[in-house]
């Protein structure tokens, strides 16, 4: 589930940069996540018979998770689509389990394991390798620019948003958390979509343009997301995060299936080091088990 939800949003680089086109950043957010909100709370009322009513905690939560999860991130992600290099943009939001599993084990005390630790250094060792074509000197190329910042609030973002996620799931389901947290997210968006869009720009996109608007909101957003919150609740915020390195690999593969995209050497050998790091990373006991084997045996003989 994880693993689809995550492949699923690799999707969003190239639908994005679609939608960029006709749009700026904030309004293809906007756009996106509404179309989202308009599914999302009917899907709520038919699958939540007995949700819970929100307090007002409950509400500055998911507010939290509509700011950080919803509008900046999505701000932040299609700023770096229209203006970033997609080396650099894919380095950074390959980067985010780092943070994610730091911050786990800070404020939500999940255990991080050295299976955890080992699995996401592999997994980022297969990102590297994806994004950079197996050139790993072409990382120093780029040097600091202003657009880095925009990239780091992206990384900050999202890992707020996973470990808050955590917190949030223990009272409501992935389908309400996710729900309350767009309805959020898209008021947040709104007051920048109505500044740097107007209804000629609308009237003026292309099928193609609104064709990926709606992918974004249909699977990108209501399927995965409920998806990636339903797998934080089963598999913990940490774990979950490993899952993010399956991005990048259905990124590429795409590119090569719609945008014509070549599928390199370096991709395929990316790709073998992200689903071993994340295979890894998810049997925290897969060395134990071995060892426990190994001395049984060792008893037995």
């Amino acid at each position: 589930m994880l693993t689809l939800a995550t492949a699923t949003w690799g999707s969003a680089f190239i639908a994005g940069k679609i939608a960029v086109q006709s749009f700026e950043p904030a309004t293809v957010a906007f756009l996106r996540f509404f179309g989202a909100a308009i599914l999302l709370f009917p899907l709520m009322w038919i699958m939540e018979k007995d949700r819970k009513r929100p307090n007002l905690r409950d509400h500055g939560l998911f507010a939290l998770l509509g700011l950080t999860g919803i509008a900046l991130y999505n701000i932040c992600f299609f700023f770096a689509t229209k203006h970033a290099p997609v080396i650099k943009s894919s380095l950074f939001i390959a980067s985010n389990p780092v943070l994610i599993i730091l911050l786990s084990g800070l404020f939500l005390k999940e255990r991080i394991t050295k299976n955890h630790i080992i699995g996401m250094a592999v997994a980022l060792t297969g990102v590297v390798f994806i994004i950079t074509d197996g050139h790993l000197l072409t990382l120093f190329q780029y040097g600091f620019e202003p657009i880095d910042f925009v990239l780091l609030g992206a990384v900050v973002s999202w890992a707020i948003y996973s470990v808050v996620g955590k917190v949030v799931l223990k009272k409501f389901s992935s389908v309400e958390s996710t729900t309350y947290a767009v309805a959020y997210g898209t008021l947040f968006l709104l007051p920048f979509a109505s500044a740097e869009t107007s209804w000629m720009d609308i009237q003026q996109a292309s099928i193609t343009t609104w064709a990926a608007i709606a992918h974004m909101s249909i699977f990108v957003t209501v399927v995965s997301f409920v998806m990636y919150y339903n797998g934080i609740k089963e598999v913990g915020a940490a774990k979950a995060s490993i899952f993010i390195n399956v991005m990048p690999v259905s990124a590429v593969i795409m590119a090569t299936v719609f945008l014509g995209e070549t599928f390199t050497m370096a991709h395929g050998i990316g790709a073998a080091f992200v689903l071993t790091g994340v295979y890894i990373g998810t049997n925290a006991k897969m060395f134990q088990r071995r060892i426990n084997k190994q001395t049984m045996k060792n008893e037995t003989a």
